[in-house]
């Protein structure tokens, strides 16, 4: 049976582990990636608030972040206030309603009335014919019909 190898050792023969992680809920445990907008405009407001630059430096400790991510957020926050921090609507854009639609959908319901219109009176004039012609009735030729 083969042997295995010895565990991993610092230089003065202890064995290392790796470090535990966090608790989810430790601001440790957070990622520099996505931040809540509302906690963002928190922090902002926090180190707007502190006067030296002590107090800044202990905001962006007591947050584990950098002040990369607070100049970051500053910029965003002059370019358009809560709206810029905000996250983008994923997906597709919803298309924007043609100015002309609304034309459009009035003048189908029109040409749709008009012809059910025209139908009704078409027929009509053929009961009219046919009364015409049963009482013997001469009608007079119209320009459009022979």
């Amino acid at each position: 049976m083969p042997r295995r190898a010895p565990p991993p050792t610092e230089a003065g023969g202890r064995r290392w582990r790796c470090p535990p992680r966090p608790h989810p809920s430790s601001p440790l445990a957070r990622t520099a990636g996505f931040s809540p907008p509302r906690r963002k405009l928190r922090i902002l407001a926090d180190t707007d608030r502190a006067a030296d630059t002590g107090g800044i430096a202990a905001i962006l400790r007591r947050e584990g972040l950098y002040s990369s991510a607070l100049t970051d957020w500053r910029r965003q926050r002059d370019a358009g206030a809560l709206g810029a921090l905000t996250p983008a609507r994923r997906g597709p854009k919803p298309a924007e309603p043609n100015p002309l639609a609304a034309e459009v959908a009035r003048l189908q319901r029109d040409n749709a009335r008009l012809t059910l219109r025209l139908k009704h009176a078409e027929a009509v004039m053929d009961v009219q014919k046919k009364v015409a012609e049963l009482l013997g009735i001469p009608l007079a030729p119209s320009d459009g019909e022979p």
